[in-house]
């Protein structure tokens, strides 16, 4: 959809901010990727895995929670949206940290956003090892040799081309609704028919009969509140397509709306049809809920079928890190406040610098999966926890400086609008702080994550001292080059 033929409301002023990094990137994400990228990024083995555990702890609430993280997370996403419809970028929530914040929280956003997905790459490395080793003409292969073969495939083929992400996000995303879609047809069927299973007859009985929808209280709902949310990380990824997309103002409201009842339909209403085929009580945190279930009604291979998925899940994933801090990286080595390199583009047009670089940390978590591999998937996650509450913030106050901006009349909000501003910005600022304290209540390993944010804030203080001599260069060449008008906000001394 070209400048001309939006509305006037949708239409952003002619002097808006310009992000040297988007300049480049070839549009070849279609409709149907970026619909299916939505949609996976908003399903990951947290659902498919880490139910079962959750069930055990809180009982049917799950759901409810569940159902307030995922308002939250759309709430994030949805200002995202907004943001993207007022100007595609595919340097996306940096891009706006820029021209809103300036660049000091650019360098923020960004730098917190690449530790969220280095962290959570080695994850994803590490969480393939060992579904990989599940079967048994694995088992012998070292923990590391099979994340080192991972990483490679994964590698390659974000460096091909984006269309090829595009694909192969694609079938990701569809095999993993697939699986869902199918457990959630037989989950009817069995209620509907009122089928034994497991000597328990399948009904909303169930939930009643074993202590409601709060069997153990209201305080372990509210506690594992800090692990559901990080169910929900990637689907800010959506926003960062946006660059590759020839029609964002026609693609990205329908997909980033599509988050909500899917939301709805995968995680609430799967947490539903599994507190009434058996008592929360059954089910376990060694074992995906869905396996439980298929396992006692006698489906053969349930647990290699699920394996599978959330194997693909894993590797869905490592694909989307690779993606998005590739662009990301390159909108800030374009202002200056990322290594050079990383704002390097190939032939096909993929950022290759920054994709290289979140492979190389990556590499790390190899190394960690040698020397400590039954360590390695504890040690990086609650790193990731801790940046992807801070992508979310800056997402949420990038929206609440341009809404306040848009009441002076400096610039035009797009038709498509985040709903309840400034409540609704402020009130998902103060779910992700609660959120960060929770974690110090839940696991050791959550707050020594949250006692090590002093070392990650002095690491962001020295690094700027050490770009900002570069983003000033960059800045007052961009400010010659336009006349003397920039195109951004001025580097911060």
């Amino acid at each position: 959809m070209s400048e001309e033929t939006l509305s006037p409301d949708q239409r952003r002023p002619d002097r808006g901010h310009v992000d040297a990094g988007d300049a480049g990137y070839r549009k070849a994400l279609k409709a149907r990727h970026i619909n299916m990228i939505a949609i996976g990024g908003a399903i990951g083995t947290g659902l498919f895995l880490g139910a079962g555990g959750r069930l055990v702890q809180a009982g049917p609430s799950l759901a409810i929670v569940y159902a307030v993280c995922g308002l939250f997370a759309f709430f994030v996403v949805r200002a995202l949206g907004e943001l993207v419809l007022y100007r595609p970028s595919s340097g996306a929530f940096v891009s706006y940290a820029r021209e809103f914040m300036g660049e000091k929280g650019a360098y923020v956003a960004g730098w917190m956003y690449f530790l969220n997905w280095a962290t959570t790459g080695v994850a994803d490395i590490t969480a393939i090892a060992l579904y990989t080793h599940y079967w048994s003409p694995f088992t012998d292969i070292p923990q590391w040799v099979l994340a080192l073969v991972a990483l490679a495939v994964v590698l390659a083929v974000n460096l091909i081309s984006v269309r090829i992400f595009g694909e192969l996000e694609f079938w990701f995303a569809i095999f993993k609704v697939g699986a869902l879609v199918t457990f959630m047809v037989i989950g009817v069927v069995l209620l509907v028919s009122r089928t034994e299973v497991a000597g328990h007859i399948t009904g909303p009985e169930l939930i009643l009969a074993n202590g409601g929808l709060f069997p153990n209280g209201l305080l372990p709902a509210v506690v594992i509140v800090q692990g559901i949310v990080f169910a929900y990380a990637s689907v800010e990824l959506v926003g960062v397509t946006a660059g590759e997309t020839a029609e964002p103002a026609k693609i990205m409201p329908r997909a980033i709306n599509s988050i909500m009842w899917r939301i709805g339909v995968f995680y609430v209403g799967s947490v539903l049809l599994l507190s009434m085929l058996l008592p929360w009580s059954a089910y376990s945190a060694s074992e995906s809920p869905f396996v439980t279930v298929l396992s006692n009604i006698g489906v053969p291979a349930a647990g290699s079928v699920m394996n599978l998925v959330v194997l693909t899940a894993a590797m869905s994933s490592l694909n989307s890190g690779l993606y998005s801090t590739g662009r990301i990286m390159r909108s800030m080595a374009m202002s200056g406040s990322a290594p050079r390199f990383t704002g390097a583009m190939s032939r096909s047009q993929v950022p290759y610098g920054g994709i290289i670089l979140t492979a190389g940390m990556c590499v790390l978590g190899v190394g960690l999966n040698y020397v400590v591999p039954h360590r390695a998937f504890e040690i990086v996650l609650n790193f990731a926890a801790i940046a992807i509450l801070c992508t979310w913030g800056m997402i949420v106050l990038c929206h609440l400086l341009f809404w306040r901006r848009a009441r002076t009349g400096a610039l035009n909000r797009p038709a498509y609008r985040l709903p309840g501003s400034p409540w609704t910005q402020l009130a998902t600022l103060a779910f992700l702080l609660t959120v960060a304290v929770l974690m110090w209540f839940d696991t050791e390993a959550g707050r020594i994550t949250l006692m090590s944010l002093p070392l990650i804030a002095a690491a962001l203080w020295g690094g700027w001292f050490i770009v900002r001599g570069r983003v000033r260069e960059v800045s007052e060449r961009r400010v010659a080059e336009a006349g003397g008008h920039d195109a951004g906000p001025p580097a911060a001394p």
